[in-house]
């Protein structure tokens, strides 16, 4: 049986507002601007996506999605599509774009693929890793102990995705890379759900450490450990949601 997971329990905290591409800083628009507008329109829904700032189930309406993002229809259909391929939204005939939604069964089968995609990551990473990429890392975890302090659960998130894929590029496998980026998306949202369980933060702080001292030693059966500890902590936290 499918069991749905209900996000109204603890949405509220970690829910960002979406920011239209007219209002965004200035150094934000630098950085768009640099983006084609079919590259804004998917960087932007895909944010709101995977932070649940659309909530599950929702319905997507293509004229309003317009308005907020400040950009034309064919860029916020193209980035539409794309997202349907990694899962994130269902393009229903007839009846619209649906934000797809959470289910505790999916969660489970996606935490499988990743432990097995992820160790076996972890494991060329380490062997891989050049001092660069590990002061790379280092800083990406000391950022998101700051995210954490200053409770940014959005900066939360996307540190945490930035980490993990620091860890794939190290690896030397763009193949697993991309399939790690797909895997990551689509375990955001409910990465989202879990930030609200108490300690959850600090576990993944204490894992991220344990991870960097794994590459640190070059010692790929450590990191696959390491990871492995880290993904499993996430299913923890995701079922006491239930």
């Amino acid at each position: 049986m499918d069991h749905a997971i209900v996000t109204t329990l603890c949405l509220e905290p970690a829910v960002p507002r979406i920011v239209s591409l007219r209002k965004r800083t200035p150094a934000a628009n630098a950085r768009t601007d640099k983006l084609s507008q079919n590259e804004q329109a998917y960087a932007v829904l895909k944010q709101a996506l995977t932070t649940l700032a659309y909530k599950p189930g929702d319905y997507l309406n293509t004229a309003n999605l317009m308005d907020q993002l400040a950009l034309g229809r064919t860029p916020i259909n193209h980035a539409l599509h794309r997202l349907s391929t990694e899962g994130l939204v269902q393009i229903i005939p007839r009846k619209g774009v649906m934000v797809s939604p959470l289910s505790i069964d999916d969660a489970l089968e996606l935490i499988d693929v990743r432990l097995a995609n992820e160790i076996l990551c972890a494991r060329l990473a380490a062997a891989k890793i050049n001092p660069a990429e590990l002061q790379r890392l280092k800083s990406l975890a000391r950022e998101f102990d700051e995210a954490v302090n200053s409770r940014n659960l959005t900066e939360v998130m996307n540190l945490d995705r930035l980490f993990h894929e620091q860890i794939a590029l190290s690896a030397r496998n763009q193949i697993l890379a991309e399939i790690l980026k797909v895997l990551h998306a689509r375990s955001q949202r409910f990465w989202a759900i879990s930030l609200a369980i108490e300690g959850h933060l600090a576990e993944v702080q204490e894992e991220h450490q344990a991870i960097i001292k794994a590459m640190a030693r070059s010692d790929p059966d450590a990191a696959a450990a390491a990871v492995q500890a880290h993904v499993l902590s996430f299913r923890r936290a995701l079922l006491h949601t239930r």
